[in-house]
């Protein structure tokens, strides 16, 4: 079990010794969500894109796409979700580092919290196995603080799973409110409208996307 959450935060800032103890076998990709506008232009541009015709299709403004591209901001996973589709590529090829062969990645808890971005919605995220090739699913570590995030009601194709590793927040799907807390695990379909609001301080869980 974790500690609370006042602690798990003094815990990430002094975990320099573990890190370098785990370097043989630990890889972070601090830079997946960071550079996302490089990929992103990159595989736009190869398709022969335009960005008025990227934001047409997603959903989204001219503008966004353009920040997104141009390092401004971090989208929402779920604008995220709406972008690939748009370019007909999933999730995870824009999050995708160029590293072949790794078939297993290892990554603890406190290595991701201190390497989450923050996105336009107010809360945090962390890709996790961001250099694995083509994968099934697309899982994150998302922090989000009280007062902090944007309210939002989202939608997008797939299906999610969420789990509550620490903190409470409620979660509402199309019309119903669940009030989830450490331990507790939802799995929905995405196309349904949904968004988060932390009741604790802070909240932390694992949001799998398939």
């Amino acid at each position: 079990m974790l500690k609370k959450a006042g602690r798990v935060r003094r815990n990430v800032a002094n975990t320099n010794q573990e890190e370098d103890h785990g370097k043989n076998h630990l890889k972070v990709q601090p830079d997946s969500l960071a550079n996302i506008g490089d990929r992103l232009r990159l595989l736009r541009l190869s398709q022969r894109r335009t960005i008025q015709e990227v934001a047409d299709t997603s959903n989204l403004s001219k503008s966004m796409i353009s920040k997104i591209e141009n390092g401004k901001t971090v989208p929402s996973i779920a604008s995220l979700i709406r972008i690939g589709n748009a370019l007909g590529t999933p999730i995870s090829n824009l999050l995708e580092e160029n590293d072949h062969g790794n078939t297993t990645i290892v990554a603890n808890i406190a290595q991701a919290l201190s390497n989450v971005v923050a996105t336009e919605k107010g809360y945090s995220v962390f890709p996790y196995a961001a250099e694995f090739q083509e994968k099934k699913m697309q899982p994150f570590l998302f922090f989000a603080q009280k007062g902090k995030v944007v309210p939002h009601s989202l939608s997008h194709e797939g299906e999610e799973f969420i789990y509550i590793i620490e903190g409470m927040m409620k979660m509402k799907i199309g019309e119903v409110e669940y009030l989830l807390k450490e331990g507790d695990s939802l799995y929905f379909n995405s196309l349904q409208k949904h968004g988060i609001i932390p009741v604790s301080d802070q909240v932390i869980y694992l949001d799998v996307f398939v």
